[in-house]
């Protein structure tokens, strides 16, 4: 994630800032400059070629911050929401701003990316859109069908969370994650199948036409392959092709949102992939660098691996892969 500067008082803003703590002034993100800009007391902002920006509708429901094209509507984040707590499910509205802030920081992932995301209102057959669903009277399953992602709101509980992790017995478990790893599924079915990259994907990671179900069932009934660590990027991806490519393109935004951070900050020599001449190079060189770096400085700190993963060489085949669906500018 990039820094912000506040443009009245040039202090230091960080992305989920509705107001500049230092004078005051009301802030909106606009998507279309990428930027934390200034709002004036009735929420609305001006941009360059003259047009008006409101401060989006779900400013107190989500904590969005997003500006929404007319007054008293929603963003185009929010647009993508197509289902959401009840207004009496007091709990999982409690829950549904994790979810949201989530959400709108995979879009800057994939704005940054340059990787289009097109809503339902605008392709009802590939758009994509949320079902950010409560599991407080049914149970949720997390997943990807048809450009349809659903969340299970429970995730946003730090508890119950590490609860699952610990059953399941993942090093990594947030509901960013959830996010990156179900929009994975969605770009692969937009992106590759059905195209003429469909059989380099299935080269590298499997054959997507096997047996979904069954697949599943193997793998919770006899475990991953006990060379796993020697092809796959977690225990997860193992399951199926389906998830090899999720998982693996869940790190691919890992890896460039978190470089890019650092770079900001002072602690990577590099901002991207851009740099470098292969995505491959990008991880050997800098990733794998940084993430050594972040994992000793939480050690310090008596915590936990920030990245608890190791990168086999099948792996930065698939990442290449991946980094190669970015669209060209």
């Amino acid at each position: 994630m990039k820094s912000f500067r506040c443009r009245v008082c040039a202090n230091v803003l960080y992305f989920e800032n509705s107001v500049c703590l230092s004078c005051g002034t009301g802030l909106g993100y606009s998507r279309a400059e990428r930027e934390i800009v200034p709002v004036d007391g009735n929420g609305r902002y001006t941009d360059a070629a003259g047009l008006i920006w409101h401060v989006c509708r779900n400013l107190n429901l989500s904590g969005c911050t997003w500006l929404a094209r007319f007054e008293g509507g929603q963003c185009e984040a929010c647009d993508l929401t197509r289902v959401r707590p009840n207004d009496a499910d007091a709990k999982g509205l409690s829950q549904f701003p994790v979810a949201e802030r989530a959400k709108r920081w995979l879009l800057v992932d994939l704005d940054r990316l340059g990787f289009d995301v097109v809503g339902k209102a605008e392709d009802p057959e590939r758009g994509l859109c949320f079902d950010l669903l409560s599991s407080v009277a049914e149970d949720v399953t997390i997943g990807h069908a048809d450009g349809v992602i659903t969340i299970d709101l429970a995730e946003s509980d730090d508890a119950y969370r590490v609860r699952v992790q610990e059953q399941l017995g993942e090093p990594y478990r947030t509901m960013l994650g959830h996010f990156r790893h179900e929009v994975g599924h969605y770009m692969e079915w937009r992106l590759v199948e059905g195209t003429d990259r469909l059989a380099e994907a299935r080269r590298l990671f499997g054959d997507e036409t096997a047996d979904y179900q069954a697949e599943i069932d193997r793998h919770y009934s006899e475990g991953p392959p006990a060379d796993w660590p020697e092809r796959y990027i977690s225990t997860y991806a193992t399951m199926h092709p389906y998830e090899d490519f999720a998982e693996t393109w869940a790190h691919f935004l890992h890896m460039t949102d978190t470089v890019e951070t650092a770079h900001i900050y002072g602690l990577a020599r590099t901002a991207g992939p851009e740099d470098s001449p292969t995505f491959r190079a990008f991880v050997t060189d800098t990733w794998m660098p940084l993430s050594t770096a972040l994992n000793m400085v939480n050690r310090s700190m008596g915590k936990a691996d920030l990245y608890p993963f190791v990168i086999p060489d099948p792996v930065l085949d698939k990442l290449d892969f991946i980094a190669s669906l970015r669209p060209r500018s």
